[in-house]
């Protein structure tokens, strides 16, 4: 296995190098080790997979049950591994920083930490407390013996209030306060990525998954993008397939599923 810091160094280099990558959010030991085996060159984790896998929703895991998830990534890949670690779980800046700080010590390189406040009478955080959580989550990561790399999230889109001025004014705000990487998941069109990715210096992600709001690598690539995560939209493939072949079995009474399925082997071949 690389070092953290050598893990790290390949991850900053990925955000630093011309081009555009593809980050897929993996969801147990299998899923990172066929990602690493397609030649991927990073892994992230999904808070809502994560839950999944736990039997919960998405919001209802707790901060010890996200890392330790991560930690199972972690373990399995040789690959750099970032966390989606929510709002940091809690709204104080100290809590978001000592996430930063244990997502390091369970060997992750990069994670995110979003302005999604969890409360459904204010959904979102008042911009100067949402800068302050990332301004001290950011001071976490840069005081690190490695390179961290933190991704700043703005939420509105996803939560209710669908405001691109007020979405690109708070990831101007978190590029000041330290982020590494600015995201705002639920961007509407390609107008609208434009004009984040032209709005700031550092990196922008991109999250494929909802329908209607996904474009393809070259487009996103053409409008500024320069990484794609694919939220928890390989783990719903997974259960799309799941689902089918369960519904064949209960409804049919057939296994028409074993035809199309691939072999045990074949899989096995990614997790050598």
């Amino acid at each position: 296995m690389p070092s953290q810091r050598d893990k790290a160094m390949r991850f900053r280099a990925l955000h630093e190098s011309p081009g555009i990558f593809v980050i897929p959010n993996v969801w147990d030991g299998g899923s990172a080790s066929v990602m690493a085996g397609l030649g991927f060159e990073a892994l992230a984790t999904s808070s809502a997979a994560c839950a999944a896998t736990l039997g919960k929703l998405d919001g209802e895991i707790t901060r010890e049950e996200a890392l330790a998830h991560a930690r199972l990534i972690v373990g399995v890949s040789a690959h750099p591994v970032a966390a989606d670690l929510e709002n940091g779980f809690g709204d104080s800046p100290e809590t978001a920083a000592e996430t930063i700080r244990l997502a390091a010590a369970d060997g992750l390189v990069g994670g995110s930490i979003e302005d999604a406040s969890g409360d459904p009478r204010a959904p979102i955080y008042a911009l100067g407390q949402a800068v302050e959580r990332v301004a001290a989550a950011a001071e976490a990561a840069h005081r690190l013996p490695f390179p961290f790399t933190l991704t700043a999230r703005a939420e509105n889109f996803l939560r209710g209030n669908p405001d691109l001025d007020d979405t690109i004014r708070r990831l101007q705000a978190y590029q000041a306060a330290g982020a590494d990487v600015l995201f705002a998941p639920g961007l509407p069109d390609l107008d609208a990525v434009r004009r984040v990715c032209r709005s700031l210096a550092k990196p922008v992600n991109f999250m494929v998954g909802i329908r209607g709001k996904s474009f393809s690598v070259a487009e996103l690539e053409a409008a500024g993008v320069r990484r794609i995560s694919l939220a928890t939209s390989l783990w719903r493939a997974a259960m799309s397939g799941l689902l089918e072949a369960a519904r064949e079995v209960k409804e049919r009474g057939t296994f028409g599923y074993l035809e199309r399925s691939v072999a045990t082997p074949d899989l096995g071949r990614y997790l050598q």
